[in-house]
């Protein structure tokens, strides 16, 4: 506890020390050589006033004797006061220089302050005497070459450090570069090109989407034309890379370069965010990263105010559960920062909860994270932390997620998706917590897969507790793949492509609707808010990507060639897999919401019987280990479900209200 005082009065006494001494301590050899300037200026001020005599007149010669000194010291205390001392010359800018010109001003005021105070020279042969003043040209002689040299000489050292004084020039081996962006990123990456040639870069141009930067020069290189006319320009200037120097450049701009780059064999990075470049260190070009498939997906990102859209989280107690898993992790991240009371992380995974929990508390100091380890399906075990927290909102994020193992594991997949959102919505209801949000999934719809099935099954038990729980609002969010998540196809594409190949798809044909992490967990978040009971939200996830295309996209983006350095094998499709997700069933009907980007799905009402005797179906084949049975069972119910078919059965309209 001792250490946080100790630290402030560190802080406040370098304060003090920087207020009373406002001069940098490598400051000395720049004092000197202003005092030499100061000299300097007051010297030819005198001539240039009295026009160039070899002799000043006796009583004004005698004035500048007696005032050269004092002119000295005093306008370097003017200067030291301007805070002129406490950058190094090197770094002069604007600033420094209106600082520069404010010293002056002082110190010229202070030396006739000076004269009139202390009357070093009087004149007259006998009393009373007068003050000999300085004379005013002299004064503003005085200040003008001042202002001159000192801003003249920082000037001349500034541009030193910023460019080689002999000229730019590339090493013999060096590639050549084409930036995107004449911007400010634009300038500070070629900044660094030219201040270090070892780097083996040599610019030939710009290409901006300005039009007012058409043919303009940017430190003598030249921007050659928009984006749009990239493929042109490549053609004129055949860069060795292309480097996007718009860190904010938006998705649809980044595809355009790619594909132009990539018709031509051109390889493309970008510069990183100043997030980024504020975790790694180093040099700017040095951080030129590779372009990420997020980048070219060719849709912008959706971007909310996390402390806006969650607000209603604020001061409550949340819960998620999967806290561990890749969207897991990421609500519990964004949630932080709305300032609940408490933050439950619950996962039955041991690494995966402890390397979530250290996070908040280590790297982002959030001090009211709980780490609960427990499993979903353990329904003793859940009412055990429901009632030692009383979460106001849970979002239920645990599940399995890989297709091809839940095939092979229709049991635990049941079990883990089905059965586990069903005992946790139910224990929610029974301890009164307000929102319940079930993460669901595009494979929900007309499932083909024991994992699909699973994830309809476990939005049907929502429903069915939101009609029987009055108190607590159910509503399930469904999206696409999240790149980068523990079951996308992305980083199995990096891992292979890293491996030398090949990389294998499915099917030629087969597409897939794709959005970030960040930006799922924002829309769930959000769609949180709009919960009201019996809800199916759905995200809008821009169009569909081929995964073939992807593939390629990938490959080249690594500097290499489809089929000619990595190949790509076609493996034909897994049991159950789907040419095409749906986002909507054939008995959905897509409603907008008052949020961006998020539609509500509205169906026929289930009725919560039919659920019920469902579930204790599928849980007796669960207990019995029937995997046969089971995938046969749940896959059957989805084809019913989707088909509308009378055994699924209409909803009591007044079922929530007499349940």
């Amino acid at each position: 506890m001792d250490a946080v005082p100790a630290n402030r009065l560190r802080v406040m006494r370098r304060r003090f020390s920087a207020a009373a001494l406002p001069v940098h301590r490598h400051s000395l050899p720049q004092i000197a050589l202003d005092a030499g300037l100061v000299a300097l200026a007051y010297y030819l001020a005198y001539r240039l006033r009295f026009d160039g005599s070899s002799e000043l007149p006796g009583q004004y010669s005698e004035l500048f004797t007696r005032t050269i000194l004092p002119a000295i010291v005093i306008t370097l205390a003017a200067l030291a006061v301007s805070g002129v001392y406490r950058r190094w010359m090197r770094y002069s800018s604007q600033r420094e220089y209106a600082r520069i010109a404010q010293g002056i001003a002082l110190g010229v005021l202070g030396l006739v302050a000076f004269i009139v105070i202390f009357q070093p020279v009087l004149r007259g042969a006998e009393p009373p005497y007068s003050t000999l003043n300085a004379p005013v040209g002299v004064l503003a002689l005085y200040g003008l070459l001042m202002l001159l040299f000192l801003v003249g000489v920082r000037f001349a050292v500034h541009a030193y450090y910023e460019r080689p004084l002999h000229g730019y020039r590339a090493r013999r081996d060096a590639r050549s570069v084409l930036i995107v962006g004449a911007g400010d990123g634009g300038r500070l990456l070629l900044r660094e090109i030219l201040r270090n040639p070892a780097l083996g870069y040599r610019p030939v141009g710009f290409i901006d989407d300005d039009p007012r930067k058409r043919r303009a020069r940017v430190d003598r290189f030249e921007v050659l034309g928009t984006t749009q006319e990239l493929s042109r320009v490549l053609d004129d200037v055949e860069p060795d890379e292309v480097l996007i120097a718009v860190p904010s450049a938006p998705g649809t701009m980044r595809a355009r370069v790619v594909s132009a780059c990539r018709d031509h064999g051109v390889p493309v990075r970008t510069m990183p965010t100043v997030f980024e470049l504020l975790r790694t260190g180093g040099r700017v070009v040095r951080q030129v990263r590779e372009i990420r498939v997020e980048d070219v997906l060719g849709r912008e990102p959706v971007r909310m105010e996390i402390e806006r859209v969650g607000q209603y989280l604020a001061g409550r107690c949340v819960m998620v559960t999967g806290a561990g898993g890749s969207i897991g992790s990421e609500l519990c991240r964004q949630i932080a920062r709305v300032g609940p009371s408490r933050l439950v992380l619950v996962d039955h995974a041991e690494d995966n909860l402890f390397e979530i929990s250290r996070e908040l508390v280590e790297d982002r100091h959030v001090q009211n994270a709980i780490a609960v380890l427990a499993d979903c399906k353990e329904e003793e075990r859940m009412r055990e932390v429901f009632g030692e927290f009383r979460p106001a909102i849970v979002f239920h994020a645990a599940a399995y997620k890989h297709v091809g193992l839940m095939e092979s594991n229709p049991v635990e997949a049941v079990r883990n998706n089905a059965i586990a959102t069903r005992v946790v919505a139910r224990v929610a209801g029974d301890t009164g917590v307000a929102t319940f949000v079930l993460v669901s999934t595009d494979k929900a719809v007309a499932p083909a897969t024991v994992m699909g099935a699973s994830k309809a099954l476990a939005e049907w038990a929502c429903e069915a507790a939101d009609a029987r729980f009055e108190k607590t609002a159910y509503a399930s969010v469904r999206f696409g793949n999240v790149l980068g998540s523990s079951g996308s196809v992305v980083p199995i594409f990096r891992r292979q492509i890293a491996a030398g190949g090949p990389v294998t798809v499915t099917d030629p044909a087969m597409t897939r609707y794709f959005m970030t992490i960040p930006e799922a967990v924002q829309l769930v978040i959000r769609a949180g808010s709009l919960a009201r009971g019996g809800e199916v939200f759905v995200l809008e996830m821009g169009e569909p990507v081929k995964i073939v295309d992807l593939a390629r996209d990938m490959i080249r983006l690594s500097g290499l060639e489809p089929e000619r350095d990595i190949a790509i094998e076609i493996v034909g499709r897994r049991p159950g897999e789907k040419l095409h997700e749906q986002l909507f069933d054939t008995s959905e009907r897509p409603i907008p919401t008052p949020a961006q980007r998020i539609l509500r799905a509205e169906r026929p009402a289930l009725d919560p019987a039919w659920v019920e005797e469902t579930f204790d179906q599928v849980g007796l084949l669960v207990l019995e280990g029937d995997a046969a049975g089971l995938a046969s069972k749940v896959t059957e119910l989805a084809e019913a479900r989707a088909a509308g078919s009378d055994v699924v059965g209409a909803a009591d309209p007044d079922a929530r209200a007499t349940a």
